[in-house]
């Protein structure tokens, strides 16, 4: 972005309702336009998204939504605003695994932590254009600062300090987005399965031809061909990393 850009999308997620800059009154609001964009992105990804595309959905003509949208970055700010769940969503996910067992009243760090990164995972699965509109420099709307603020609440009181406990959340959002872009990359994989049993397919073939000069991926392959457990990185990687960070909270209350 651009500082212009910058300062525009912060006056759109920050400021009040905006009024078109000029000209005829249309009838248009912010959260219109936005689920206009969503609305594109969903069915055609973030790359069919354009001012010229959200102005025909709404039927005004370009220049009317200019009036109210500067340009595409900050229409793309105003849409990942609208697409992301609402944090406070995650109450009930920590409620339910409370009634499951698997959580104590409120949550733990973990469990919290856990309940948050599994959230993030399936906004990215309902909407993966999401993955590609939320990386760089760019302006941070109310909700998606309220997912910041839910995860790094979560460790107040570890011990942790600030850069830890940042850095803590970027290592659990950077697992959630590794697993999510493979799946969006792998879309669409024989018999809809999951990458990891994708992987095992397209190797399968080459392993059967020449799985003596790859011993060990041979016998994991025929492990898992064999017991199953494929598709669990998502969750395998988080319990990892919340064991890790378990052993650093640990450390720092002693």
């Amino acid at each position: 972005m651009t500082s212009e850009q910058w300062s525009a999308a912060v006056r759109l997620l920050w400021g009040p309702p905006a009024k078109p800059a000029r000209g005829p009154k249309r009838g248009l609001t912010l959260e219109g336009i936005a689920l206009a964009g969503v609305g594109i992105a969903d069915a055609e990804g973030l790359g069919g998204v354009s001012m010229q595309r959200v102005a025909a959905e709404l039927a005004v003509t370009k220049m009317a939504l200019y009036r109210y949208v500067p340009g595409k970055a900050e229409l793309v700010a105003l849409m990942v605003e609208a697409a992301l769940p609402d944090p406070a969503g995650l109450d009930a996910g920590l409620a339910a695994a409370a009634a499951a067992g698997a959580a104590s009243a409120g949550g733990g760090w973990r469990e919290q932590l856990g309940v948050w990164a599994r959230g993030l995972y399936e906004g990215f699965r309902a909407r993966p254009w999401l993955l590609e509109a939320t990386v760089g420099a760019r302006v941070m709307g109310p909700r998606e600062l309220g997912w910041m603020e839910r995860a790094l609440a979560a460790l107040d009181g570890c011990g942790l300090s600030g850069a830890e406990a940042m850095d803590s959340v970027v290592l659990v959002a950077g697992h959630v987005r590794g697993i999510a872009e493979q799946e969006r990359a792998m879309a669409g994989g024989a018999g809809g399965e999951g990458p990891d049993a994708q992987l095992v397919v397209m190797l399968g073939e080459v392993l059967r031809a020449r799985g003596d000069e790859y011993p060990a991926l041979a016998a994991v392959l025929g492990s898992v061909a064999e017991q199953g457990g494929q598709d669990q990185a998502l969750l395998y990687g988080l319990e990892r990393i919340l064991d890790g960070l378990g052993l650093l909270v640990e450390r720092r209350g002693r």
